[in-house]
């Protein structure tokens, strides 16, 4: 028992050497490896950067070919590092276990690592270390983690690019919205639905621009229950998980903002909608954005920008 207990607590490495199979493999590893970070489910969490520790081993098979002392043939130590700059860089995240399954999806992108233990710990939460240990195999990276990490760049060229489509509140409201929506669901690309508010419709005022922020955001989410009320095609959906996962069943999907907002690692400038529907779509590589009355949508950049009038359904 006590020799459990000190593995239990032991450093990735013991672990992986006490848990090793009959095959030996190479392990590289980053020991210590410690980042600031805003992550955490709390209210107390969001805004204030702590710091997370990382130990991380991966279990790599032995080169069949000579090393020839050439860098490019081995697994590097930076691979580790570079991992968890990425998935730390890409999103604000609630959970440690999420970004441990991020880090270690990451790392077993290359082939050559079979087996990858992932401990990651908060150091400012308590007066100890608050953590979670992961291991991951090669043959688990395929469903690991909460969004899949491509393992080339045709792999991620391949990704779904939806059709972003702004919905103005006269389209919402107007007789012509089913229209609109058959039009939509007609067009090859997979579609995300955005909303406007009423603007004259009654919303509270709060003295601080963070609170103001918030019920912003909440008067786009009732805009989003009032289309999902009108038309059962429109579900609301919140995670990027599920806006993906609506993408490949070819399901059509209403943001509503506040979770990707407010857990982005560089949240948009404004939240009026047609900047958020502008963020949301360079956010998610969308290959059109159609405004569907109101005005049109300004600074869409790289991306291909439309306005059509809310009276008028036509083939998109």
């Amino acid at each position: 028992m006590t020799n459990e207990i000190s593995l239990a607590f032991a450093h990735p490495e013991a672990r992986a050497r006490a848990t090793a199979g009959p095959d030996p493999l190479d392990r590289i590893s980053l020991a210590d490896y410690v980042a600031e970070a805003e992550i955490g489910a709390f209210q107390a969490e969001r805004g204030a950067r702590q710091r997370v520790r990382f130990n991380v081993v991966a279990e790599v098979r032995p080169s069949l070919a000579p090393l020839d002392d050439d860098v490019d043939r081995v697994v590097s130590y930076d691979a580790i590092a570079e991992a968890i700059g990425a998935e730390l860089a890409a999103e604000r995240l609630n959970l440690l276990e999420t970004l441990a399954e991020r880090v270690a999806a990451r790392i077993l992108v290359d082939s050559r690592v079979e087996r990858v233990f992932v401990r990651i710990e908060k150091l400012d939460r308590a007066p100890g270390a608050l953590g979670v240990e992961i291991v991951r195999r090669q043959p688990q990276a395929q469903r690991a983690g909460l969004r899949a990490v491509p393992g080339s760049r045709a792999e991620a060229e391949a990704r779904l690019h939806p059709l972003v489509a702004h919905l103005a509140p006269e389209t919402v409201a107007g007789a012509h919205l089913s229209a609109w929506l058959d039009a939509l669901a007609a067009q090859p690309l997979p579609v995300i639905l955005t909303v406007a508010p009423p603007a004259d419709a009654p919303r509270p005022r709060a003295a601080h621009p963070a609170a103001q922020r918030r019920i912003d955001l909440l008067a786009i989410e009732q805009q989003a229950w009032v289309l999902a009320g009108r038309d059962a095609r429109c579900v609301v959906v919140a995670s990027r998980t599920e806006l993906e996962w609506a993408m490949v069943q070819g399901r059509m999907s209403v943001w509503a903002p506040s979770k990707l907002v407010l857990d982005a690692r560089e949240g948009p400038a404004s939240v009026a909608p047609g900047a958020l529907a502008v963020w949301f779509a360079h956010g998610f590589d969308a290959a059109r954005l159609v405004a569907i009355g109101g005005e049109p949508l300004l600074d869409a950049g790289s991306i291909r920008a439309e306005r059509c009038a809310a009276d008028a359904p036509a083939a998109l």
